[in-house]
């Protein structure tokens, strides 16, 4: 059996989730809270194998109750079912300690399997979380490129192009000595140990084409 404890501040859902999975022969639950200090208080005194929590509650938030709870009763799995599904919210909660993020719109099967899923310590995503986390990965993903300054970007495709400092100095009539300093900050910026990487780099966020890498403006 599934120890399942269910945490809402409104009633109506909680009756009607305790009625939907309470159908199922290997899911009981065994309490029911209305706020973030239940849930943690629950956690501690009845530790269920899976707690669905809410996420804006009184008392105590979500997020809060959730690295609450995985501290005091770190093998309950906690489910996060909510109506909200911004970035902040999704990733500070599963940092927290959560295990799946799904919103109230789920069906009652996709429920049942995520509590399932949770109790054998497997993750459960609502695509619309899914597809939220993607994109900030993504997003994460350019944020180096996106730290450069026009100028260090300027001075990076001249790089890919197979320029020396010297001819990078003349086209950007700035020194030598400027030109190696931009290029420090490059490598530093984007984790990088050579020109030649720098050169790769470039080439991989589409910043010259590919025939471009190691070819000198005529």
């Amino acid at each position: 059996m599934i120890r399942l404890v269910i945490v809402d501040d409104h009633l109506v859902v909680r009756q009607g989730l305790r009625f939907m999975l309470e159908q199922r022969p290997d899911i009981v639950v065994v309490g029911e809270g209305d706020n973030g200090q239940e849930a943690i208080t629950l956690a501690q005194e009845v530790v269920p194998d899976v707690m669905l929590l809410d996420l804006l509650m009184p008392k105590m938030d979500g997020i809060t109750a959730v690295h609450e709870i995985k501290r005091l009763a770190p093998s309950t799995q906690i489910i996060i079912l909510t109506s909200y599904y911004e970035d902040d919210r999704i990733v500070n909660s599963i940092k927290a300690g959560a295990l799946s993020y799904l919103l109230k719109d789920v069906s009652a099967q996709e429920l049942v399997n995520a509590v399932r899923a949770a109790a054998r310590g497997e993750s459960s995503l609502h695509p619309l979380v899914a597809t939220r986390l993607l994109t900030d990965l993504r997003q994460q993903a350019q944020a180096p490129f996106q730290e450069l300054t026009s100028r260090e970007l300027d001075v990076l495709t001249h790089i890919a192009r197979g320029r020396t400092n010297y001819e990078i100095a003349r086209e950007l009539m700035i020194s030598e000595p400027t030109i190696r300093t931009h290029i420090a900050h490059i490598l530093s910026k984007l984790n990088l140990g050579d020109r030649t990487q720098a050169a790769i780099y470039a080439l991989q966020h589409h910043l010259i084409p590919f025939d471009s890498l190691g070819k000198k403006d005529a």
